[in-house]
C-alpha cells in the first residue's frame, strides 16, 4: 500500500498523533498529561477538527484529565502548527477511548457464554460513555 493511497486527512490525522503524543511527553509539563497514551487521532475531511483519543494508566483521575486537556489545548495546537506545514492546524477535541473496555467487556460475556452461565440483560448493554 502506497502513501498515496491514504487522504489528506489520514495523513494530517497520522502526524497529528505523533507530534501530539511527542508533545505530551516532552513538552507539557502536568504530570497528568504524561501518563496518557494517545490510541488514536481522527481528522475531519475539511481538515477543521482532529478528534485525539487517548486511554490513561489506572490510577489517574479521568475527570482530572479531562479538564487539564482543555486548558493545554491551546498550547499543543500552537505548538502543532511550528511543527507542522498546514495552513491552519485542526481544532483538538480529546476523548477517552473506551475500544479496551468493550473489547474486554465483550470477551467476559463470550467467557460466560462458553462456560454455561447465564447472560442477563443488563450485560448486553454497553456502558454509559461521559466524556
Amino acid at each position: 500500500m502506497g502513501f498515496r493511497e491514504f487522504g489528506r486527512s489520514d495523513r494530517v490525522a497520522l502526524q497529528l498523533r505523533r507530534e501530539t503524543a511527542e508533545l505530551l511527553r516532552q513538552e507539557v509539563h502536568d504530570e497528568r498529561l504524561r501518563q496518557l497514551v494517545v490510541t488514536d487521532v481522527q481528522v475531519t475531511r475539511d481538515l477543521q477538527r482532529a478528534t485525539v483519543f487517548y486511554v490513561l494508566p489506572e490510577k489517574v483521575d479521568a475527570g482530572d484529565v479531562a479538564t487539564a486537556l482543555k486548558k493545554a489545548a491551546g498550547f499543543l495546537r500552537g505548538s502543532i502548527a511550528k511543527r507542522m506545514r498546514l495552513r491552519k492546524v485542526p481544532e483538538l477535541i480529546f476523548r477517552y477511548d473506551h475500544k479496551e473496555e468493550e473489547a474486554e467487556r465483550l470477551w467476559a460475556l463470550v467467557d460466560q457464554a462458553d462456560t454455561g452461565s447465564p447472560v442477563e440483560p443488563d450485560d448486553l448493554a454497553a456502558p454509559a460513555v461521559d466524556d
